[in-house]
């Protein structure tokens, strides 16, 4: 029996065969991917926040199987393989990692991760792919909140940041009354209020930042509670009969207020 990568490269050769193959598989392009691999990306971080660890388990093999095929249709046009594609990597961490697969020794983690910085510029200039702006590294495509994150770490190794909360926490006041004037303007711009929504938005990502969280993880906290509070509200709504629609605001804010309090109870959160 083959090694079960090289079967996986087999049935993905199969499934892309012009005679032979799946007629969806056959017809798909890089761009038309993208989206699968978003979302299997996203699955694999919902099976790690459930520790669903058998779940995972398959999670991460539809993730796999992402890579797999974007080498497929790589290699149909000549450009690389998987190989080629598992072997820079293995290039790549070996270059990248002195101090495990060489006798360098660095002073503290600070200086190991200056040495990876220093190699990565490296690569890049060799590559031809040098940075005019310490920003081009930063993925457009990442998610708004984890590219204001980047960009705002980017720019912090090279000092422009602040040296205490204070000035960020004011930072955040001054974004939202310039957020609340916006709004009260008469008569009201769309355009500029979606900007200093945007502002705040930047304003509070700095404060995750500061105070050494990642707004994406932070984010996902609060949805999760707010979720998990709701479907209590729904169940209390549900336990006298009636649907949400029949009640007013008051009544669910009072069922909110309850579920809030059985979770305090119970040392939620």
């Amino acid at each position: 029996m083959s090694h079960p990568i090289e079967q996986l490269k087999q049935i993905m050769a199969q499934l892309r065969d012009p005679e032979s193959g799946c007629p969806w598989d056959q017809k798909q392009t890089f761009d038309s991917i993208v989206p699968h691999t978003v979302e299997e990306t996203y699955e694999v971080i919902d099976a790690i926040h459930a520790r669903d660890w058998e779940n995972l388990q398959e999670e991460l093999g539809d993730f796999v199987f992402q890579a797999i095929f974007y080498s497929q249709l790589a290699q149909e046009q000549g450009l690389f393989d998987f190989d080629d594609v598992i072997r820079s990597v293995n290039e790549k961490l070996i270059r990248r990692h002195p101090h495990v697969f060489s006798d360098q020794v660095f002073a503290d983690e600070a200086a190991i991760r200056a040495n990876w910085e220093k190699i990565k510029s490296e690569e890049k200039s060799s590559a031809g792919r040098e940075e005019q702006s310490i920003l081009d590294g930063v993925p457009k495509s990442l998610p708004a909140l984890s590219r204001a994150y980047k960009l705002q770490a980017k720019c912090a190794k090279h000092g422009f940041d602040w040296d205490t909360l204070t000035p960020v926490v004011d930072k955040v006041r001054e974004e939202l009354d310039e957020v609340i004037e916006a709004v009260h303007d008469t008569p009201p711009d769309p355009a500029a209020i979606e900007d200093e929504l945007g502002d705040l938005l930047f304003a509070v990502v700095n404060l995750t930042r500061h105070l050494e969280f990642h707004p994406e993880s932070a984010l996902t906290r609060a949805n999760q509670k707010f979720a998990r509070r709701f479907q209590g509200v729904e169940a209390l709504a549900n336990q006298e009969g009636k649907s949400l629609d029949d009640y007013t605001l008051s009544e669910l804010d009072r069922f909110w207020e309850q579920v809030k309090q059985r979770e305090k109870n119970r040392g939620s959160d």
